[in-house]
């Protein structure tokens, strides 16, 4: 994998739109070759086809591949992306339980710019087990910082959505 390889996949990437859903099969094979160009089981490669399992509609075919990815050793940006993607994944194919577990952990963890995708994400599959508070409070988390006003008030609001007491 080099800088190449890495520019070919961003040009692949940038121009998904033009596949359009009649041609998802089409575009699958485009990563696929990209992919193939990597040592078998590299765990880009393996990273690339799950994302482009998942943007054709197929969660099913990209959580193993996603999985799989991970196990291998996925590092850096792709690793965070990894984790948020699966766990989006999994709450698509009905495993949202599994996706709290993968994310949950991840709020601990040092500050980064993907930050709020997992709490957006984490939100979701927490709606999906009936517990949107939690999801809700996540969002407003998420989204306090960026408002140009009321950010301690949304902040506030956020954490009395899932502290004991009225909300």
């Amino acid at each position: 994998m080099d800088d190449d390889w890495e520019r070919r996949v961003d040009e692949a990437w940038a121009s998904y739109d033009t596949y359009g859903e009649d041609r998802d099969a089409e575009f699958r094979a485009l990563i696929d070759a990209l992919a193939a160009e990597l040592p078998e089981g590299d765990p880009a490669g393996l990273f690339e086809r799950a994302c482009a399992f998942d943007s054709t509609g197929r969660s099913d075919r990209a959580v193993p591949l996603y999985q799989e990815a991970l196990e291998r050793g996925l590092s850096g940006y792709r690793k965070r992306r990894a984790l948020i993607q699966l766990a989006s994944s999994l709450r698509n194919v009905g495993r949202a339980e599994e996706g709290v577990a993968l994310l949950e952990p991840e709020l601990d963890g040092p500050a980064h710019e993907l930050d709020d995708a997992v709490r957006a994400v984490l939100a979701l599959c927490l709606a999906s087990l009936g517990r949107e508070r939690e999801g809700l409070s996540l969002v407003l988390g998420a989204l306090a910082p960026h408002l140009p006003r009321y950010q301690r008030s949304m902040a506030n609001y956020a954490r009395a959505l899932v502290e004991p007491g009225p909300a």
